[in-house]
């Protein structure tokens, strides 16, 4: 099931995150991602109770480098794969998605494919690399560790918009 694309403004927001180089599909990366994520605060006696996403930097189908990463404004040591960084504030395209993570990829291609129709430009840059985004995120407002049915698994989509 998918809400209907709308237009939000968020505001910076200071996070930690593993990066990594993932090639689609990466399923099978997420969780030693996530267990490395929330092992740094553990070690660092920080309760982990920001938002939870994964943050899609760098994308040359089907080659990606992402972020697994949680907002915070607690200082965890930097170790390993760890990186911080900021959220940046602007207004974003916003859609929740709910089902099973195998759904994600066709629902963000409706999102694309929609913001095409719309006239909606991403604050996208293209590069030898790939199309690096300022902000393109999966928002994991539940996970497996929380709802054991795939079907109830709500995700929100953000990327953020070009300035006029």
């Amino acid at each position: 099931m998918l809400t209907m694309p709308q237009t939000i403004e968020l505001g910076p927001k200071p996070y930690v995150a593993v990066r990594l180089p993932v090639t689609i599909p990466f399923a099978e990366e997420m969780d030693p991602a996530f267990d490395e994520l929330f092992d740094a605060f553990k070690r660092a006696g920080v309760e982990p109770d920001g938002m939870e996403f994964v943050k899609f930097n760098l994308i040359d189908m089907p080659k990606l480098e992402i972020e697994v990463g949680m907002t915070t404004d607690a200082a965890i040591p930097l170790t390993g794969r760890l990186v911080s960084g900021t959220l940046p504030q602007g207004r974003f395209v916003s859609m929740t998605y709910t089902g099973s993570y195998d759904g994600l990829y066709d629902a963000t291609a409706m999102l694309i494919g929609w913001a095409k129709e719309t006239g909606v430009k991403w604050d996208v840059e293209k590069t030898p690399r790939g199309e690096r985004f300022a902000c393109r995120l999966e928002v994991h407002e539940n996970n497996p560790s929380i709802e054991a049915d795939p079907a109830k698994l709500v995700t929100t989509v953000l990327i953020k918009m070009a300035a006029h």
